[in-house]
């Protein structure tokens, strides 16, 4: 009967570390960190029920356009604006990029706040060493709160119809 060929640990472990899946780390690692430069870097962004449509161009007029309108006409409060740019501004982008978000769903913040969230996401595609920041900022996480739904039987979702002892 034939002995089986004796493996050290080392070795062992080696063909372990060969036969494994590379984790989403490693596979970032190995990504180039100089920018691709595209067309366009595309992107969604969402919050509670607004969802953006994000298209970063690098080349042409620097603009930013939230559908079809400027910035400034479509969010008329300085916060909104603010918000909406404010990915770009933490990667000292604003005059890199023309911006054209379509935006639907929702109230104006939330409008807002997922362009924000479309953008990060399309600057991590442009550069992938721009993750890290943007992440820290809190930028790429979605906001998963949502307005609970009404219940039968209730006013809202939660509040009861007032109780009456007679």
């Amino acid at each position: 009967m034939p002995r089986a060929k004796k493996t050290t640990k080392k070795e062992e472990k080696q063909e372990r570390e060969k036969a494994k899946k590379p984790t989403v780390k490693e596979v970032i690692e190995k990504l180039p960190v100089k920018p691709r430069l595209e067309k366009y870097y595309e992107a969604e962004g969402r919050r509670k029920t607004a969802v953006a449509r994000i298209r970063l161009f690098t080349r042409g007029e620097k603009e930013f356009l939230v559908n079809a309108k400027p910035l400034q006409q479509y969010f008329s409060i300085l916060e909104l604006q603010q918000i909406a740019q404010a990915s770009l501004e933490k990667m000292k982008c604003l005059d890199k990029f023309r911006v054209s978000a379509k935006v639907r769903g929702g109230g104006l913040r939330a409008q807002a706040e997922a362009i924000r969230h479309g953008i990060a996401r399309a600057l991590v595609l442009f550069n992938p060493a721009f993750r890290k920041r943007l992440k820290t900022a809190g930028f790429l996480r979605r906001d998963p709160r949502m307005r609970e739904r009404k219940k039968f039987g209730l006013k809202r979702a939660r509040r009861a119809p007032q109780w009456q002892k007679r």
